[in-house]
């Protein structure tokens, strides 16, 4: 039997020996290999094994896959409509992102031109109610990871570009039953070799709505009429996954200890007191029937029944841990989507002003970021498709800009946050004026607002105040300067 097991020992060594060198290693790398320093997180231990069972290798795609995708739409789209705090946090998030709507400024040398352009495409955006879509878009992407819209012809629409955006949910972008998908076509969307978008297969119907048969009627549109509005984390990622995707456990764990303790605390008010006796088993105490409920009247002098005693239930909930706990949730909450605490829960109790200041830097960082991507994936977009079909209109748009191959540079403007001491923010404004270090348009650009069309603004009110008699000068000359304090340190430029 030891000859035996011994011959399988060195015929395993034999064939590993091999292996190694087919693989380009000597027998002593090979020997050796296993001596080499590990990281400790790649090591597998009883202790960890459990927690990193579900790590897997799937690339973007396939991890993303559209059954994964379906259970975390549907899971985020309840919490969000069942959740106070998950309804709230998506919509502070789409308000800050999206304001009252982005405003365009035109950049081209023609300046009538720029303001016929800027006035026109205003009063398109109004009368299909751009900002609402734009934060139906944003809200889509934090709850179903994604959102699309299409380029379409609106008759209805009472301006002369009848071009509108017509917004679909992601549930609708998909292969349709019959057409499996295959190379270059992932879940409905057909890419060149290139890895471009080609064409999206749309179902003319929601999966979710009652009327839908097994073979869905689909339409083919090109990528040239589409809007696709997601966050990729991954190389090769074509599809979104909501934003809120790390935090639905966590807003299934608050509503269950909110639940916990507000049922606790019910189970307690539901009892006003209880009866007990120290007397042991068969001991001297007047009979009482077990678990029999006696009412009793307020403000009474009551008799116990010889060695009973009653008790009064304590209301011990809420703890005193409830709100921190709560805190703590909201926090991590809040985390995945850049967001600060007192944002999230609406409450700043607990903050100061340089420690707010201090959170809403990053959060304000990561709104202009997403402001530069819905610029460039959505803004940008339309403004091409506008321009073109405007250009086909006889005599519309003026000469300058009356061809698709000119180069039409613009910006967009969005709403500026509102500063918590204006007085400080104004004072800062005017020391950085002073030495230098901004300009104008920059210091409008942070409030969201165009300069040119601000100085030209102020221009006719200071002309109208010189001839109706009124004081032209700026009432803040006389004011006494603001001491600058720490907290405006960021905001003011420190000398070299």
């Amino acid at each position: 039997m030891l000859q035996f097991l011994s011959g399988i020992i060195e015929h395993r060594r034999r064939r590993h020996l091999a292996r190694s060198v087919d693989q380009g290693r000597s027998p002593r790398q090979s020997l050796f290999s296993r001596l080499r320093a590990k990281y400790d997180a790649a090591n597998t231990t009883a202790d960890n094994f459990k927690h990193w069972s579900r790590a897997d290798g799937l690339s973007a795609a396939a991890a993303n896959s559209p059954d994964v995708r379906r259970i975390l739409r549907n899971r985020s789209r309840y919490e969000v409509a069942n959740n106070s705090y998950a309804r709230g946090i998506t919509l502070t998030l789409a308000n800050d992102v999206v304001g009252t709507g982005p405003r365009l400024q035109m950049l081209t040398p023609d300046a009538n031109a720029n303001r016929f352009v800027e006035q026109e495409f205003f009063a398109w955006c109004e009368s299909i109610g751009l900002a609402e879509k734009l934060r139906t878009m944003r809200l889509a992407r934090v709850g179903d990871g994604e959102a699309f819209a299409l380029l379409t012809s609106n008759g209805v629409i009472d301006t002369p570009v009848q071009l509108d955006l017509k917004l679909i949910e992601a549930d609708q972008v998909t292969s349709p039953t019959l057409n499996l998908d295959r190379e270059r076509y992932v879940d409905g969307i057909l890419f060149d070799s290139a890895g471009n978008p080609v064409s999206y297969d749309i179902l003319r119907s929601h999966p979710g709505d009652i009327s839908v048969g097994f073979d869905e009627l689909h339409d083919t549109v090109p990528s040239s009429a589409v809007i696709h509005y997601f966050r990729g984390d991954r190389p090769g990622q074509i599809r979104g996954v909501p934003d809120i995707t790390p935090a639905l456990p966590l807003f299934a764990q608050l509503r269950r200890f909110t639940l916990a303790v507000l049922a606790a605390a019910e189970t307690a008010a539901d009892f006003a007191g209880i009866l007990y006796t120290d007397a042991p088993a068969n001991g001297e105490a007047d009979s009482a029937e077990p678990f029999e409920p006696i009412e009793l009247e307020k403000r009474m002098l009551l008799t116990m029944p010889g060695g009973w005693k009653m008790a009064q239930m304590r209301a011990e909930q809420p703890s005193t841990t409830y709100g921190e706990f709560k805190k703590e949730i909201l926090n991590e909450i809040a985390r995945c989507l850049n967001m600060p605490y007192n944002v999230a829960a609406g409450n700043s109790s607990g903050y100061n002003y340089a420690s707010g200041r201090l959170d809403h830097q990053t959060y304000f960082k990561s709104i202009r970021v997403e402001q530069s991507q819905l610029a460039r994936v959505v803004l940008d977009r339309i403004l091409h498709a506008w321009l073109r079909e405007a250009v086909l209109i006889e005599g519309y748009l003026p000469n300058s800009l009356r061809t698709l191959d000119a180069s039409f540079e613009h910006q967009w403007f969005w709403d500026g946050h509102e500063h918590v001491d204006p007085a400080k923010e104004a004072n800062a404004q005017k020391i950085r004026l002073a030495n230098h270090t901004t300009t104008l348009a920059h210091e409008y650009a942070r409030q969201g607002r165009d300069w040119e069309a601000e100085l030209k603004q102020r221009a006719k009110e200071i002309a109208l105040m010189r001839e109706l008699g009124l004081s032209t000068d700026s009432e803040t000359d006389s004011l006494p300067d603001t001491e600058v304090t720490e907290d405006d340190a960021e905001d003011v430029p420190q000398a070299n």
